[in-house]
């Protein structure tokens, strides 16, 4: 329910402008916005409890002693005091008992598998931005919400093709998107992750086409195969 098929979503700022958009992010209805924010809640409380049991663990090697004066606000002796005073809670003495109670071998792998699963982008979407007379730019989500995307911009005279080949995934034939870059020997592919259906791949293709290079689209085989220049096979999904 929270995540779909990749699916695409076309947007045309300008008229020399297109970006195309596939994404597993469903509809957004009613009943999933509510179900994304409890899960984004969960996603919180357990970040904020994986980090609390930490701290509690070390500072069982290293007792917290209480300044003679008052600290200074927005130092590191008010921040330990404010920790201090969180482990003195009924919380605080939980994640104490807690960590305590676990080794520091199993803490620290168990701690990591949590602090990824909160942080963990719930849906993948990647991006290909088509500016004519200037290039397009190939975008892709980070697999965490700390991630920046991957973005890669070429430039219109580097492109010297668009095409959909083909290729084997397992005991399946998928088809993707690849841009023949001048100078490099290995094509890029357009949605590496995601992979979308044949139908999405031949849409986008046209738009790329026709908004890139201002042409129609170039014809099918009879197998209803986009053709370029040549068969590329050196393509990698």
């Amino acid at each position: 329910m929270l995540t779909t098929a990749p699916h695409l979503h076309i947007r045309r700022p300008s008229p020399t402008t297109t970006e195309f958009t596939v994404s597993t992010l469903p509809p957004q209805t009613l009943p999933l916005r509510l179900l994304l924010a409890v899960v984004n809640l969960l996603r919180l409380l357990l970040g904020i409890t994986v980090l609390l049991v930490l701290y509690a663990k070390w500072s069982l090697y290293s007792p917290y002693t209480a300044p003679a004066s008052p600290p200074e606000a927005l130092s590191l002796a008010s921040l330990a005091n404010a920790l201090q005073h969180v482990l003195d809670s009924a919380p605080g003495r939980l994640a104490q008992r807690a960590a305590a109670g676990t080794p520091a071998w199993a803490l620290g792998p168990a701690a990591l598998a949590a602090l990824y699963a909160a942080v963990r982008r719930v849906h993948a979407a990647e991006s290909l931005l088509v500016l004519r007379g200037l290039g397009i730019q190939t975008s892709s989500s980070g697999a965490t919400v700390l991630g920046a995307a991957a973005t890669r911009f070429i430039p219109t005279e580097k492109i010297q093709d668009v095409l959909i080949n083909e290729a084997f995934r397992g005991f399946e034939v998928r088809h993707y998107l690849i841009v023949v870059v001048d100078g490099e020997e290995d094509v890029v592919v357009v949605f590496p992750k995601l992979l979308p259906r044949r139908d999405v791949v031949e849409r986008v293709w046209r738009g790329v086409r026709g908004c890139l290079f201002d042409v129609k689209p170039r014809p099918k085989d009879d197998d209803g195969q986009a053709r370029g220049n040549g068969r590329r096979t050196n393509g990698k999904i």
